[in-house]
């Protein structure tokens, strides 16, 4: 990418997580500019590029993809269409930031990962998490062994249903068709990418999964363990018809634990022979902004993105293994 021009960013589904978590990201960063949104209903289109002060919107994606003065394509659509419109943005031979999980399964992943890799351009996928000072603060304290030689690291993570499940309401999110581990696919993939982000890839994995609740298609109770390359074991509960909404993550080292939550704003906590310590360390607003600020330094040539295509490739094949795709 060219060092002293600003790179023009185009958005395909403007939808709810561009609202805040990730399309402001793209206006703040210096180098970098939303240029452009599309939503296939215009009057939304339209709403949203005024909203967040965009030039151009589209209602067609080919559009958008193929526009001359667009250089970098965010596809932030439900996972059943990423391949779709990846294939096309790498056609186009521009950089592309999926969201995430990658695709639906871990074929169509290699599918888009090969893709871009044979025509050497850059993909990123939103595991922001990796870039979050929160969750960097942790892999500070696991690469300066602050609790020793990591054994075990286990997740639960508990739902209520909410009224949308309650009421039947269609939702992607719990359509099998889409995301056959409901939920799970949805944020469960993020946690599992952070693990991997701190362990090391994961060598073999394997769980049960159910539909409990019978409110939608998807599952919505798994259990899974898993090994990591470098010896440490895993193991995690995801059940979204709980009484109670729980997110605890717990590292057990040879010299002390981390406490921790994926989703839920509370403090880290590292317990070792000095004793517990506290540390909370707050989220930006846009809480993709680092995600961002990082796709640019990649861009420029200054570093190497945290969430690259090949590590959100190697998410999707230990969820397709933990839920039996």
């Amino acid at each position: 990418m060219p060092l002293n021009n600003t790179i023009k960013w185009g958005i395909i589904g403007c939808g709810n997580v561009t609202e805040k978590k990730s399309g402001p990201a793209y206006s703040k960063i210096n180098g970098f500019e939303l240029f452009a949104v599309m939503r296939r209903d215009k009057e939304k289109a339209k709403e949203y590029a005024l909203r967040h002060k965009v030039p151009h919107y589209f209602t067609n994606a080919d559009e958008l993809i193929n526009h001359t003065e667009i250089d970098a394509i965010y596809i932030a659509t439900p996972p059943d269409s990423h391949k779709f419109y990846a294939l096309k943005v790498a056609q186009a031979g521009k950089p592309c930031c999926i969201e995430k999980p990658m695709a639906l399964n871990y074929d169509e992943c290699l599918t888009i990962l090969n893709v871009f890799e044979e025509k050497k351009l850059p993909l990123f996928v939103a595991y922001y998490r990796r870039s979050l000072p929160r969750f960097n603060q942790i892999k500070v304290w696991l690469d300066t062994k602050e609790i020793g030689e990591i054994r075990h690291v286990s997740w639960f993570l508990s739902k209520v249903p909410s009224p949308i499940d309650l009421a039947q309401t269609y939702n992607w999110r719990t359509d099998s068709k889409i995301a056959p581990g409901g939920y799970f696919e949805d944020l469960a993939s993020h946690g599992i990418d952070l693990f991997v982000y701190y362990f090391g890839e994961i060598t073999s994995a394997n769980g049960i999964s159910i539909n409990q609740q019978k409110l939608y298609s998807a599952k919505d109770a798994i259990v899974a363990n898993w090994q990591h390359k470098s010896g440490v074991t895993g193991s995690g509960t995801w059940n979204f018809g709980s009484f109670e909404r729980k997110d605890k993550v717990e590292i057990i080292g040879s010299k002390g634990k981390i406490e921790f939550a994926v989703f839920d704003e509370v403090p880290l906590f590292l317990t070792n022979q000095n004793g517990t310590k506290e540390v909370f360390i707050d989220h930006p607003e846009n809480i993709q902004l680092y995600h961002v600020q990082n796709m640019r330094d990649h861009l420029l040539g200054f570093s190497v993105h945290p969430s690259l295509g090949k590590s959100a490739a190697h998410t999707n094949w230990v969820m397709d293994k933990i839920v039996g795709f």
